[in-house]
């Protein structure tokens, strides 16, 4: 019997030390999730983002020479630029667990709610003739969940063809980009990460901060960017993009990056 109390003891001991560094991990993104369900100023940069979309929409459309062959053309991503995902990671924060609650079983739910501002725009964009292209990295599977959830939240312009998944094989959205250029002008660009936009994907942390620096003037003319501290490429290039990287491994390079005052 104390044999097998110890075996036992030593199990409940193991299990929670593979446990903890997750839960800890997991805990680390309490911030950013509180700040962007609860934060006044989240909710802001939304309705501003998409305000300044709609002044740039008229400005466009206005000076758009008469008779110009391709249709505009505006292209948008989807999670935490449309959709509010936060739940899903809210979930991650209080439960300590990296599994079995993952995205695929949040996206075939379809409860994702609209972000601020974004439904009135789509509906303007629509109203103007604009055509509406949804482009997201969430694979081709979950099309049919995508769509339904985008329909029920009164998004226009929601079928196959103006709904565009990532392939099997394929790696970010640029080939979805050029597809819809082949056939409109694409005149505006949203997305709450810098891969929604052309020459962003794949950089290292000072190059997708050289990009931006150079590419700046593009910012709120063509490119309307919105606030993600959740998850992002932002932080996939912490980790090199290697997301099999321990939470140990991921917790170190994250505070590795932090930028202190010299004392």
């Amino acid at each position: 019997m104390l044999a097998a109390a110890a075996v036992l003891s030593f199990s409940f001991y193991c299990d929670n030390a593979r446990a903890e560094p997750v839960k800890s991990f997991t805990e680390q993104n309490t911030m950013s999730v509180l700040w962007f369900q609860k934060s006044g100023e989240a909710k802001g940069l939304y309705y501003q983002g998409y305000y300044l979309g709609k002044m740039r929409l008229d400005d466009i459309l206005r000076k758009r020479p008469k008779g110009k062959s391709l249709k505009p053309a505006i292209v948008l991503d989807i999670d935490e630029t449309i959709l509010d995902n936060s739940p899903h990671q809210a979930w991650y924060v209080l439960s300590g667990k990296g599994r079995p609650f993952n995205w695929n079983e949040w996206f075939s739910r379809g409860d994702a709610k609209p972000l601020p501002g974004a439904i009135e725009f789509l509906r303007y964009a629509d109203s103007k003739g604009v055509a509406i292209y949804y482009i997201s990295n969430r694979n081709e599977a979950q099309k049919q969940a995508t769509m339904k959830n985008l329909q029920n939240v009164g998004a226009p312009q929601v079928d196959a063809a103006h709904v565009l998944l990532q392939q099997p094989g394929e790696i970010g959205k640029e080939t979805r980009r050029n597809q819809v250029a082949k056939t409109h002008d694409i005149i505006l660009l949203f997305g709450d990460n810098l891969g929604d936009f052309s020459g962003f994907e794949g950089l290292s942390v000072s190059e997708r901060i050289q990009a931006v620096e150079r590419n700046n003037e593009e910012f709120g003319k063509k490119l309307i960017l919105f606030p993600n501290p959740m998850y992002g490429d932002w932080e996939g290039a912490i980790y090199n993009y290697d997301y099999r990287k321990s939470n140990e491994e991921k917790a170190k390079l994250r505070k590795k990056f932090l930028e202190i005052y010299q004392q």
